[in-house]
């Protein structure tokens, strides 16, 4: 599998379990999957749920500052890539 840099964490939301991320390359959908890489974060997240500004979205792109739910925590300045199929 392949990843394509998209952004980075700018914050982690404990009680919702949502990171907010930073889009500086790229778009994610819903159904992707994303990678959360940090000096002690190392874990793979399915996108089932993504909001721009309290608006429930089905794509972010370059620019946005998107909130995802993820499945473990995350810490401010992880970065994120998008799992591609080669």
């Amino acid at each position: 599998m392949k990843e394509e840099k998209i952004g980075f964490v700018s914050n982690y939301y404990s009680k919702i379990s949502v990171a907010a991320v930073e889009m500086t390359d790229g778009t994610v959908s819903l159904g992707d999957t994303l990678h959360f890489l940090g000096h002690t974060t190392n874990f793979e997240s399915k996108v089932d749920s993504m909001q721009i500004q309290h608006k429930f979205v089905k794509e972010a792109k370059k620019g946005d500052s998107v909130g995802v739910e993820i499945s473990e925590k995350a810490r401010a300045g992880d970065k994120v890539f998008k799992i591609v199929a080669d």
